[in-house]
């Protein structure tokens, strides 16, 4: 294809040079959002009378004419073409003649790109909320089917306290829920027009930049056409929301590695999301939720890579920033990879309760519970403490749990110790006292079951 910025220069760039140029390759995903761009453009330009209403609506038919053969599959983007917007450009030419050279007026392909960027970005936006409010459905419907069934908490990977199992799940869409939040401020911050701000100073035209926003369901537009133009920072806030929710399915996958484990035995893992071994007949991999726990550093490295190209340039545009692109549609591409993986193995989750409470039984994590029964009978809280602590000491030693130990082997550290002892550290009753806000009780997953399916019942966008 011939250079429309030929000129300066006689457009005779090298074979080489022009491949490593051309961002065709990557930005030809973002035809609809040109196109969608350009049509608004050449409304602007028809009623600011820049060009007559019958050029304006030459451009329009030519631009909706290019749309509807690229989206039916009739035209493809010219790989030897240097970018999507030069592509577009030139067809529109070919097809409609001189008047298809009036489109460029009064922008730059400077504010043109980044305009398509965060129409681009908008649009997927949308598209991963509604594929987090998925995941949280499925989340909430299996804290919800599994309502009881007790597990051990963890600090430090070491058996802490019980909690239920459904309380635990849910902290994991307390996460998704943020995540829904970040992306839906990047994108209120994203939603500002830059076209208008041309090459970097502005235009010369009187153009109309609201009207044009306005057209493409902008909220406002760059105040300052420098910065309209140089401002990747939407980049970096949507690969940071990515960055963060990557990590909370990173940490989810870690626990559903372990749960799913001989050592743990928590959970069975559906068949359609496991594999087996090449050698070793009696494995059952969890390689879906071990590649999102990798695909995890992926995205962090997109993250990396973009805030690494940004720190040095100067004001305004330059061509590094073209870099933007690959970096931020390889982690959208990540996560919803991800996310289409990750919603529906979790969905098909078999929930083993019965290994969950012997675990629970077997970690001494009552242990807190027997220690506030002796404070509760006037005890100091420090020689509970120590009083349970030698009590689980002779457990491990005999072989037995606290539920099991007898009466009169708890009388031998304190004379506190009475038959109501073993109601009040079953592993039911300290879960159902742990009823503060928030806590792990049964009545308080229960209300926070109640506030999620509320809170999923609005537009996940």
């Amino acid at each position: 294809m011939a250079k429309l910025w030929a000129g300066r220069t006689a457009g005779l760039t090298d074979r080489t040079a022009d491949d490593f140029n051309s961002s065709i390759r990557f930005d030809s995903r973002m035809y609809k959002q040109d196109i969608t761009g350009s049509i608004a453009h050449a409304k602007m330009l028809g009623a600011q009378g820049i060009i007559s209403p019958e050029e304006a609506e030459e451009l329009i038919l030519g631009l909706q004419g290019i749309l509807s053969d690229m989206e039916e599959g009739k035209l493809l983007p010219d790989p030897d073409a240097e970018d999507i917007h030069m592509f577009v450009e030139q067809i529109l030419t070919e097809r409609i003649g001189s008047v298809g050279m009036k489109l460029h007026t009064a922008r730059s392909r400077n504010d043109q790109v980044a305009l398509d960027l965060r129409m681009y970005l908008r649009d997927e936006a949308a598209g991963i909320l509604q594929m987090l409010h998925e995941l949280m459905e499925t989340l909430t419907d299996l804290a919800e089917k599994n309502q009881d069934a007790i597990m051990p908490g963890y600090t430090h990977l070491q058996r802490a306290q019980p909690v239920l199992f459904s309380h635990h799940v849910l902290a994991y869409v307390q996460m998704f829920l943020r995540d829904v939040g970040r992306l839906q401020d990047t994108v209120k911050r994203m939603n500002v027009s830059p076209i208008g701000c041309c090459a970097l100073a502005g235009t010369t035209f009187d153009t109309d930049r609201n009207y044009e926003a306005e057209l493409l369901g902008f909220s406002g537009i760059a105040a300052n056409s420098l910065d309209g133009v140089s401002d990747r920072d939407f980049c970096l806030e949507f690969l940071s929301a990515l960055a963060i929710l990557m990590m909370h399915l990173s940490r989810f996958s870690e626990e559903i590695v372990l749960w799913s484990s001989w050592e743990f035995k928590f959970i069975e893992l559906s068949d359609s999301y496991t594999t087996g071994s090449s050698i070793m007949p009696q494995k059952k991999n969890p390689d879906m939720a071990e590649l999102v726990r990798g695909k995890c550093g992926r995205v962090y490295g997109d993250l990396m890579a973009l805030l690494t190209t940004m720190k040095g340039l100067p004001l305004a545009y330059n061509k590094d920033m073209q870099e933007d692109k690959e970096a931020v549609f390889d982690a959208l591409d990540t996560v919803k990879m991800c996310l289409s993986v990750f919603t529906p193995m979790a969905g098909t989750i078999t929930v083993l309760s019965d290994n969950m409470k012997k675990a629970a039984q077997g970690g001494f994590i009552n242990a807190t519970d027997l220690a506030d029964y002796l404070v509760k009978k006037g005890l100091p809280f420090r020689e509970a403490y120590k009083i349970s602590g030698s009590i689980v000491a002779r457990c491990i030693h005999d072989g037995l749990v606290l539920e099991t130990l007898p009466l009169s082997v708890y009388h031998e550290y304190s004379p506190l110790f009475s038959e109501d002892l073993y109601d009040e550290i079953s592993l039911e009753t300290c879960v159902a006292k742990r009823s503060s806000e928030g806590g792990t009780s049964y009545d308080s997953v229960k209300q926070q079951l109640k506030e999620l399916k509320n809170a999923l019942k609005g537009d996940p966008a």
